[in-house]
């Protein structure tokens, strides 16, 4: 393995060591006010809806929709980061994809936040039990989904994480 190769081996890992350190911190810094400006901007579609300046609470119909850590799904970014960065591919094709990756998530993401706040706004009887499904099952099918569809519109042939350890393991290999 060239040394420009494993410098950017290292650096990919690094990046997803720093993410983890740091608590998510990082991401929850960027896409909290993100998300809560998108969801309440498309609540605004349906009802009036009033973003609570330095919470993460919106007013909307004379209820108070606050998003939580989970709502925002933190995990989930860095997860779709963690795919993308231990998956061996050339930088652009990386941009393109952690984008792609990014922006689809946080766009599903606020969808699905608009649409269980319209459910809970109407009284759904099984909202409880809709939302817990889709917690548990509905965000695990909706990444896989995700990561699939970035495979394939990027025509990614690595293996996150193996091919890496493939490629150290048979560089070293060939210099016995």
């Amino acid at each position: 393995m060239k040394t420009r190769e494993m410098f950017y081996l290292f650096s990919r890992y690094l990046i997803l060591l720093i993410f983890a350190l740091f608590n998510l911190y990082i991401i929850y810094l960027v896409f909290t006010p993100l998300t809560l400006i998108l969801v309440s901007g498309g609540l605004n579609a349906f009802y009036t809806a009033t973003l609570i300046k330095g919470t993460s609470t919106i007013f909307v119909s004379g209820d108070y929709i606050e998003l939580i850590p989970a709502c925002i799904a933190g995990a989930a970014y860095y997860l779709l980061l963690v795919l993308n960065l231990s998956t061996p591919m050339k930088a652009k094709t990386r941009a393109y994809s952690l984008a792609f990756l990014i922006i689809s998530f946080l766009f599903l993401n606020v969808i699905r936040i608009v649409v269980f706040t319209h459910l809970s706004l109407i009284g759904y009887k099984y909202f409880d039990t809709t939302h817990e499904l889709f917690w548990y099952f509905g965000s695990t099918i909706l990444l896989l989904l995700l990561w699939f569809a970035n495979v394939f519109l990027f025509r990614i042939t690595q293996i996150p994480i193996y091919s890496d350890v493939f490629n150290i393991i048979k560089d070293i290999r060939s210099k016995k």
